[in-house]
């Protein structure tokens, strides 16, 4: 299987450039096809500066007559927009990794999450490889899951499993790359700069990503989260306050998580974690502390990477029979 052919619909934004950062590395696959209606006609070097002497692409409009020799295409375009493309991909046996949150969630949790109405809903698997491996090999169309969810999920999911958890609390802090590259008040510079700005305080959506998943496990599991931002531009640090059924030692828990993530490479356990260990990577990793009183796990992934553009270009390797590190050995940046 060698030159597959890959497309990306949506590749001027973030998630997009980091797509097309991250397949240069990849042997087996070849970019074929990338869209912008913004910069059609134009060379992808010339949007994205840190691209130059790696492609020689000119960005296509979205019609899918451009994408129709593509093995799997990506689309990573705005929440709504997806659902335009993704059925007609689908028709023509590509395969899909959606970055978008429009196949993540059941149609009507999506409707009352999104506040749209879902036009081209399809079934698809929810792309947290840790998780769903065996079913994403089978995958016609992957749901690549939110930055918040995945970093949440895997900080737990052990305990879950086991039904461990009376309680989690998430309070998490992203890199204001997670609010896309569209300047607004919110993310100008003199509003976020020193200072860290809670939103969505109860209600984010990436909270039904959570319940979602950790609930195939535990039924009965409580999740409260509160999302964060920071002045910085990558990464997601959660700090997962866990009350637990029992009292387990630090000692016990490191094996239930040793035992669970044995076959999952891009999840390290660590004895501190720190945003500055996983920038530029595709890792998550994990640490865990605890007393008598409670449990602490805290985890930290990029969220350019194992949050979005690297999880999906896992989620692809699987898809087509891959190893699921191919292109994605890269140790974090540091410092």
């Amino acid at each position: 299987m060698l030159g597959m052919k890959i497309g990306i619909i949506g590749a001027s934004g973030y998630t997009g450039a980091e797509l097309l950062r991250l397949l240069t590395l990849h042997p087996r696959v070849e970019v074929a096809a990338i869209s912008s209606r913004r910069f059609e006609g134009k060379e992808v070097w010339k949007v994205h500066r840190f691209l130059k002497g790696f492609y020689d692409l000119k960005f296509c409009s979205p019609d899918l007559e451009n994408f129709t020799n593509c093995d799997l295409v990506f689309t990573a375009v705005p929440h709504g927009e997806a659902m335009v493309y993704v059925p007609r991909l689908f028709d023509l046996g590509i395969k899909i990794v959606d970055l978008s949150a429009d196949y993540r969630l059941p149609k009507e949790t999506y409707e009352k999450v999104y506040g749209k109405k879902h036009t081209g809903y399809m079934d698809a698997v929810f792309g947290l490889p840790e998780l769903h491996k065996n079913e994403i090999k089978r995958a016609k169309i992957v749901a690549n899951p939110g930055c918040y969810s995945t970093v949440t999920i895997l900080a737990i999911a052990p305990l879950a499993k086991l039904e461990l958890v009376e309680n989690v609390v998430f309070d998490c802090k992203s890199g204001i790359t997670g609010a896309g590259e569209s300047p607004s008040d919110f993310t100008h510079y003199p509003n976020l700069h020193e200072s860290v700005v809670v939103y969505k305080v109860t209600d984010h959506r990436h909270y039904y990503e959570m319940i979602q998943e950790l609930r195939k496990f535990q039924r009965d599991i409580r999740v409260h989260f509160t999302p964060q931002v920071f002045p910085g531009s990558r990464g997601i640090l959660c700090n997962a306050h866990v009350f637990l059924r029992g009292e387990l030692d630090e000692e016990e828990l490191y094996k239930i998580y040793e035992d669970f993530y044995r076959e999952c490479y891009f999840v390290r356990l660590q004895d501190e974690v720190k945003l500055i260990q996983v920038r530029g990577s595709n890792f998550c990793d994990i640490s865990i502390y605890s007393s008598k009183e409670r449990t602490v796990v805290v985890s930290a992934i990029d969220n350019m990477v194992k949050g979005a553009s690297g999880q999906a270009i896992q989620n692809m390797n699987i898809v087509l029979g891959f190893d699921e590190t191919l292109g994605l050995k890269i140790p974090p940046i540091f410092p």
